[in-house]
């Protein structure tokens, strides 16, 4: 069969090749946390005159800074030692929940330069105003990373939902369907900041922003690449991570453990199915089982720990219940994809030491290869600094990562 496709030039090949070195050697930088340029040539195996010429156009580009230390752990002359840029490139996060909107800003190390949260319930509002309403908060971290030196290469909207193609094709908890989430954000905050260039906008699952953050800042993560991530919110959400990869699925759907269905004769969801597991453990149906007004206030889901900690009986027996139908639903999961870990997240992370029992005892007795008995710590509450905000601006900053000079062609340099 002919071959129609037209083989690049020499000169398109080698700066092909550079491009993708450019990336390695920034990666390397990044992975490392400190490194000379002769410990950089070892690990990715080009030459020291090579690695030189790599190093000096990132320095030009402000990816990367020299720290002034110096180090001899390779042959020959101490070298100075390298660290990805403090300043310069950025991602920034955006997660909108059910009740409350939050923001963040990640820089080139993956260190959280800037946090804003607002408690807000976004139930029952059109999707455009809830958008502009995050707009707004992003529009402020933007403001506050630049007084930092920081310019994020674009935003990352994470959605408690189906998203697919800039859409968020269902998202049951804050009643939207079919809502271009991309383009009303983007246009939401180009409006607040009518001098400056679009940022480039991209959506995704709230619980895969946060099963991403786990893998990549988690520390309860450290050496498992392959665990099932619950983000327990008003709604429960999932994610499954697989030899370090994010399983994504047919759609880009995959994850929805909060709908798994644990009876079929259970309380309508707001899917449309019966019997689904948020149903029983996510966070409204806590509360509402636990008699806490959600009105006041004092945080709900504080509240139901404090009172779980002074031994109230009705709170203990809610999250018994919850704990095993979440127990129940995991294991079908743990069963179909052998994850090394489970870890919950969201407001399961607060509640871990009453769930866990109950969560445990059920992926003990149904967990068929036995390895659930054996050894308890697969279940890990997640890490703090697991978040989606934080996971959806650490896409972007990977994006970076992965291609350094695309970056610096957008930005002029």
């Amino acid at each position: 069969m002919k071959n129609n496709a037209t083989p690049l030039g020499p000169k398109a090949d080698k700066l092909t090749v550079r491009r993708h070195n450019l990336s390695l050697v920034l990666r390397t930088v990044h992975d490392a946390g400190e490194v000379t340029r002769a410990g950089i040539a070892t690990r990715v195996g080009l030459t020291r005159a090579a690695v030189s010429s790599l190093v000096e156009q990132l320095l030009e580009y402000g990816f990367v800074t020299e720290s002034g230390k110096t180090s001899s752990g390779q042959a020959g002359r101490p070298g100075t030692v390298l660290e990805v840029a403090r300043t310069g490139p950025a991602g920034l996060g955006v997660d909108i929940n059910v009740d409350y909107v939050a923001v963040c800003v990640v820089d080139l190390s993956g260190t959280d330069r800037v946090r804003l949260v607002e408690h807000v319930d976004n139930r029952g509002v059109q999707p455009s105003q809830v958008l502009t309403r995050a707009a707004r908060l992003a529009a402020r971290a933007l403001g506050s990373a630049a007084e930092q030196g920081l310019q994020p290469a674009g935003a990352r909207v994470a959605v408690p939902g189906l998203v697919s193609g800039g859409t968020v094709r269902q998202a049951p908890n804050l009643g939207w369907k079919r809502v271009a989430v991309e383009g009303l954000f983007a246009q939401a905050l180009s409006a607040l900041r009518p001098a400056r260039p679009a940022l480039p906008v991209s959506s995704d699952n709230e619980a895969n922003a946060a099963a991403l953050a786990e893998l990549w800042y988690g520390a309860g993560t450290e050496g498992v690449r392959s665990f099932l991530y619950v983000s327990g919110e008003i709604g429960i959400g999932g994610a499954l991570v697989l030899n370090g990869e994010l399983l994504r699925g047919a759609h880009g759907f995959a994850g929805e453990i909060g709908h798994v269905v644990v009876d079929p004769e259970g309380p309508l969801c707001r899917c449309g199915a019966r019997g689904c597991l948020e149903q029983y453990a996510g966070q409204a149906a806590l509360l509402e089982a636990a008699g806490i007004d959600t009105d006041t206030d004092v945080p709900g889901v504080a509240e139901l720990r404090r009172r779980a900690q002074r031994g109230d009986g009705a709170a203990l027996a809610v999250l018994e219940g919850a704990g095993r139908q979440l127990g129940v639903a995991l294991s079908g999961a743990v069963n179909l994809f052998d994850p090394d870990a489970v870890m919950l997240g969201g407001v399961y992370r607060q509640l871990v030491q009453w769930l866990a029992p109950a969560v445990d005892r059920e992926l003990a007795r149904r967990v068929v290869s036995g390895l659930w008995s054996e050894d308890r710590s697969r279940l890990r509450a997640a890490s703090p600094l697991g978040d989606a905000a934080r996971g959806a601006a650490g896409v972007v900053v990977r994006e970076v990562l992965a291609d350094p000079a695309a970056y610096a062609e957008r930005a002029g340099r």
